[in-house]
């Protein structure tokens, strides 16, 4: 389906005849404009939009086009939002975008109505209209627009440089991780909608680890560009994970991993305490952060794509893996133990530090071998160069043009860490001798 063809949808929600990109939004103007937001609740019948004063791009993102969306209004409120951010699920001028990121919109349409309650538990962007055509992936998005930097927003934190933007970027992560334990225990107190299993059905192949896709063979191969980024590069990891000998561990466990793999799933996927509506990437670059008049810092999330029920070991993953690595090795217990505070304080069935430690252990003992062990083959083809970096500050990773390599290197640094350090070998030997099963 090309642009040409798909000017408009029909929403599988409200109905309406909805624009598929930019000219479609700014041929249909203030006046479609006004129909949508009315019907979506976000604007008074009394109201309206009366002049769209710019719709312009916003660069970057992996999925579908924006834009900023500049409105007047009819009366203008302060609940009611000028500045707007219009997502499409769509790119038509990209098809790697289109392609790859349309569906990822299905669940985050659901969810803006949702949000828009009074009584929703955490800060999100205002929404003022969202729907979605299920069938081809086509949907349209329009939320406040949050302005970084402004009326005491502090500026956009760029993923996995805390380094560079936080002196101390502990009281972000505490905040990060009570606005996603918030959420889940509103989920599971029942607060959030009497339906909302029947909205979020839990989909164990999208809400816990990503499935192992590896014969014996295959994981080998992938290990060996592990031991070569170790070996070429041992500048860009801490020296207690690119030795030989924790190689040699990794790749014996990675294949008991694999060969368990049915076992730790049945076990992530099996308590459902630990499985609840939430935020799957909340990194520091998908939130914002102010304070009040008394000082308190506070968090709002962004880019609810793929929001959905998922594994406690996939939401605090997606939200500290790119935390500074002194986040990972002295505060992380502390963290934990916010998280099943908050949770619990919120109405969420109680869990101990110690079952939730666990738990994301085992999590990264399945994702990681899904996943992290294809990172170093990424990050060299992505930046050949980094085997000349003197180390993983170097000036070669700032330029924004290199973040899915300098990301990945961090995070994969950052996984090695944790493994090292919690055992995660050791927890899914645990595990099988839980089970009765044989580590062989």
């Amino acid at each position: 389906m090309t642009k040409s063809n798909c000017d408009h949808f029909t929403g599988d929600a409200t109905g309406l005849v909805v624009p598929a990109h930019g000219d479609a939004l700014r041929a249909g103007g203030a006046a479609w404009l006004t129909g949508a937001f009315r019907k979506f609740g976000a604007l008074a019948s009394d109201n309206e939009v009366t002049r769209v004063v710019s719709l312009e791009p916003c660069p970057g993102g992996s999925t579908g086009a924006k834009f900023y969306l500049t409105l007047e209004y009819a009366h203008a409120g302060p609940g009611l939002h000028t500045r707007l951010f219009v997502k499409f699920s769509r790119d038509f001028a990209d098809a790697r975008r289109d392609d790859r990121g349309r569906w990822e919109m299905a669940s985050e349409a659901r969810f803006a109505p949702l949000s828009r309650a009074a009584s929703f538990p955490i800060a999100v962007p205002a929404a003022y209209f969202a729907d979605y055509h299920a069938q081809s992936g086509t949907g349209l998005i329009i939320t406040e627009s949050v302005g970084y930097g402004e009326n005491g927003i502090e500026p956009h934190r760029r993923k996995c440089l805390d380094h560079l933007t936080l002196d101390d970027p502990l009281p972000q992560y505490r905040q990060v991780v009570t606005a996603l334990a918030r959420l889940a225990a509103s989920h599971k107190s029942g607060r959030l909608a009497p339906d909302i299993d029947a909205r979020f059905p839990f989909n164990p192949a999208s809400g816990s680890a990503d499935p192992i896709r590896y014969d014996e063979a295959a994981l080998q191969a992938e290990l060996e560009h592990c031991f070569a980024y170790a070996r070429d590069c041992p500048q860009l990891l801490p020296e207690a994970v690119r030795s030989p000998e924790f190689m040699g561990q990794l790749a014996k466990e990675a294949q008991l991993i694999r060969r368990h793999e049915a076992t730790i799933q049945r076990f992530l996927q099996g308590d459902e305490r630990m499985i609840a509506l939430c935020h799957w990437n909340a990194h520091i670059d998908n939130c914002w952060f102010w304070r009040d008049t008394s000082g308190e810092l506070h968090c709002g999330l962004i880019d609810w794509g793929r929001v959905g029920q998922i594994t406690f070991g996939s939401a605090l993953w997606g939200g500290l893996s790119a935390a500074h690595h002194d986040v990972w090795d002295y505060h992380l217990e502390e963290l934990l133990a916010l998280f099943c505070a908050e949770y619990a304080a919120g109405g969420g069935p109680v869990i101990t530090v110690e079952e939730l430690t666990f738990h994301l252990r085992v999590h990264l003992a399945a994702m990681g071998v899904a996943r992290m062990l294809a990172f170093p083959e990424t990050i060299r083809f992505r930046l050949p160069s980094c085997i000349k970096a003197s180390g993983p500050f170097d000036p070669m990773f700032e330029p924004i043009a290199i973040d899915p390599a300098r990301n990945s290197m961090h995070i994969y640094a950052v996984f090695l860490g944790f493994w090292r350090k919690y055992d995660v070998g050791g927890a899914v030997r645990e595990l099988l001798e839980r089970m009765g099963e044989s580590d062989e």
